[in-house]
């Protein structure tokens, strides 16, 4: 069987840039090169595109960018050339492109939009289902509508938060009570996230979570254990393992998630395996409501006492770096990184009709 001609993208212009160049570092570290042509492909925080042939040791701390082998390139939206344009003019042909692209323009359905245009096969959800993930006001507005139990919320623009802001404070705290948690509506790996147990602490985090996107998500507190399920599939997905995770800092925020060593992560989460397989359902639900192909990992609160299974988010392009849970989920049911991406690839090929 030929190789199959895989890109992988990897960097851009988000705030998650730096995470995006781990996780790309991650897989390609793992992948099975016998099986793979692989073009690694790179974005500047910038959003300047280059072909990138050299150690990936360099893809930490974009010393990447350092490399004298640099060119400039990018994917065409042109479908008869269903692939890479060179700076000297020349193409590289693409069987499938894996965007390791995490956050806004990879995460959002912008880099999903391209590919279906230049119609190359590509891992993960469609530009569709990514925007409606990406925006956790939307996810919030399809959940309800499917019927998946979530957290009370609302959500205001940046234009009518500012035109009355005590209006919309006032509806949050008459709907959510304090504390509550600030979120922009567009934005990953809990960048921009506060906690506000009062008006000039919401106040503050609002300004905080306007930094990052135009829309800001609030959302009622929730007394509860934090657990994630990984998902992975088109037509019939299949859950991992659940995990479940006890943040060293107040709440899991950026900082927890990759400075912090004292965050905890259980796998198994440490609850009963019918309270797992619970869990598992609901993200199989969700996954499905949303829309979502590829992999996609489902984050869900489990609440004191009474135990009920609350949607907090779906991450479509969920992190694969060492400490990821995304892919030690499957490790723990007996699926290894290396096959795991080769299933990630094969069900790309699948819907672009390659095998």
């Amino acid at each position: 069987m030929n190789k199959l001609s895989l890109c992988i993208i990897f960097g851009g212009a988000s705030s998650e840039h730096d995470i995006s160049c781990i996780s790309a570092k991650g897989i390609l570290s793992a992948i099975d090169k016998s099986k793979y042509d692989i073009t690694m492909l790179g974005i500047t925080k910038n959003g300047e595109w280059y072909l990138f042939d050299d150690d990936i040791e360099m893809l930490i701390g974009d010393r990447w960018l350092d490399s004298p082998n640099l060119k400039k390139a990018y994917i065409s939206p042109d479908s008869s050339i269903h692939g890479i344009v060179c700076e000297n003019g020349d193409v590289i042909k693409l069987d499938v492109v894996f965007p390791v692209l995490h956050g806004k323009n990879g995460e959002d359905g912008t880099i999903q939009g391209l590919l279906q245009l230049a119609q190359i096969p590509f891992v993960g959800c469609d530009a569709t289902s990514s925007g409606s993930c990406m925006d956790k006001a939307v996810t919030n507005a399809v959940a309800d509508a499917f019927g998946i139990a979530q957290a009370k919320w609302c959500a205001f623009t940046k234009y009518e938060y500012c035109k009355d802001k005590q209006r919309c404070i006032d509806m949050a705290v008459k709907k959510l009570g304090y504390p509550i948690f600030i979120k922009p509506a567009n934005a990953g790996s809990s960048v921009g996230i506060s906690k506000a147990h009062n008006q000039q602490e919401l106040e503050k985090g609002m300004e905080i979570a306007f930094k990052e996107d135009k829309k800001a998500v609030l959302e009622e507190f929730i007394d509860g254990a934090e657990v994630e399920v990984a998902v992975l599939g088109n037509n019939e997905p299949i859950a991992a393992e659940v995990g479940q995770i006890v943040a060293a800092a107040e709440f899991y925020d950026f900082d927890s998630k990759y400075n912090n060593p004292s965050s905890e992560l259980h796998i198994p989460a440490m609850l009963s395996e019918e309270k797992r397989n619970e869990v598992r359902a609901c993200a199989l639900h969700a996954y499905k409501a949303l829309g979502c192909e590829g992999l996609s990992r489902c984050d869900f609160f489990v609440t004191k006492g009474d135990e009920r299974v609350l949607l907090n988010e779906i991450n479509t392009i969920p992190g694969q770096t060492p400490i990821s849970m995304y892919p030690k989920l499957f490790e723990a049911v007996g699926i290894p990184y290396a096959q795991l991406i080769d299933r990630l690839i094969e069900l790309a090929a699948q819907r672009g009709g390659i095998i």
